[in-house]
């Protein structure tokens, strides 16, 4: 009874005392507040002092993510003793503010401490080659692609590309090969030394006979040369307006109701011709016309004659294709693009499966 009651009392006054280490930071946040990106990298120490009565050891800092570096104290850190924790912050590529973690593992408790890191980069002034990473000789581009996005096949869309003259002379910038429903000029056409300038392109859809995503190859002429080796793209994703359908136009709309938008022609040959057909309904109310049809590739031939025509309403039709299973080998899938007026499915992908067998072609 006396040998309990003397453990209660020592208890009560902290004589017996647990040993485990006990981690005290500096801090457990730092702002590196403002600086430019050019300054490279940032580091603050958090000091850390281990006032328990074992020693401390820094297992493993993670952070989170690799813009952020973590060095600390290997060595166990004993009781009244000091370390460090060294938090690295690299800016490169990387402007605007930022707020990041380090999660500090100990064998002290808590076992697992969060450090905070923010700051704001300002960002460097990009080089004219960083800005302009298109070079046709001494004249460089933004890009060697003017993409307008989507286009309505009623409308003219217009896009703006810089350009920079980087050479000691001026320099003529005209385009070769432009299909009538694309306009591009410079401006101003003949760039002085280093001078910047636009490049202005306007899309005509009215004038593509094409639905979907088309791309055009146009050739640059700088000072009056074409330049064979490189090219100028032009891309737009054509699509019908249906923003000025009314609730009963899309209530009477026609609908394209395919039985299966997929086609599997199982094993073939190779190097044959395969059929392939998809049939369809128009469940609508009004007539469904078939806009455009394309294939992903050209080992699929698909039958044109449906194009421009109205189906009426509850009447059924098939889209026809060919598919040359050339020297492919395995399973093999390509896509058919089809456009119609149905406002639901203005677009829709067809899928053409086979698994090609070569050898099965010299039986």
């Amino acid at each position: 009874m006396k040998r309990i009651l003397l453990i209660v009392i020592f208890a009560l006054s902290g004589v017996v005392i647990l040993a485990q280490p006990v981690m005290k930071l500096s801090s457990s946040e730092h702002d590196y507040g403002k600086f430019k990106e050019e300054a490279g990298r940032q580091k603050y120490d958090f000091i850390v002092q281990n006032t328990g009565n074992q020693p401390l050891v820094i297992q493993n800092i993670a952070a989170s993510c690799g813009c952020t570096q973590p060095e600390w104290t290997k060595t166990p850190i004993p009781p009244n003793g000091t370390g460090k924790i060294t938090a690295i912050y690299d800016p490169q590529n990387r402007p605007g503010q930022f707020n990041k973690t380090l999660s500090v593992y100990t064998n002290s408790k808590p076992a697992v401490t969060v450090l905070v890191l923010k700051g704001e980069v300002i960002p460097r002034e990009k080089t004219v080659e960083e800005i302009f990473i298109f070079p046709v000789g001494e004249v460089r581009f933004e890009s060697n692609h003017l993409a307008f996005t989507n286009v309505k096949k009623n409308e003219k869309k217009i896009r703006t590309m810089q350009v920079i003259n980087t050479s000691k002379q001026p320099a003529k910038i005209e385009f070769d090969n432009v299909p009538q429903h694309i306009v591009l000029k410079a401006n101003p056409q003949i760039l002085k030394p280093g001078q910047k300038g636009l490049i202005e392109g306007t899309y005509d859809a009215t004038k593509k006979n094409a639905w979907g995503y088309t791309t055009d190859i146009i050739r640059l002429k700088i000072n009056d040369v074409v330049d064979q080796k490189v090219y100028y793209a032009v891309s737009a994703n054509l699509v019908e307006d249906f923003s000025g359908l009314s609730k009963d136009d899309l209530a009477n709309a026609p609908v394209f109701n395919i039985a299966s938008k997929t086609f599997n022609l199982g094993k073939i040959p190779g190097s044959t011709s395969n059929d392939v057909e998809f049939k369809f309904t128009n469940d609508g109310k009004s007539d469904l016309v078939i806009r455009y049809i394309k294939a992903s590739c050209g080992c699929t031939a698909v039958q044109q004659g449906i194009q421009g025509k109205g189906i009426k309403p509850g009447e059924t039709g098939s889209i026809k294709a060919v598919f040359n299973s050339g020297g492919y080998k395995g399973k093999t899938t390509k896509a058919i693009y089809v456009y119609t007026n149905d406002p639901k499915n203005s677009e829709v992908v067809l899928m053409v499966s086979a698994d090609v067998d070569q050898e099965l072609a010299k039986k």
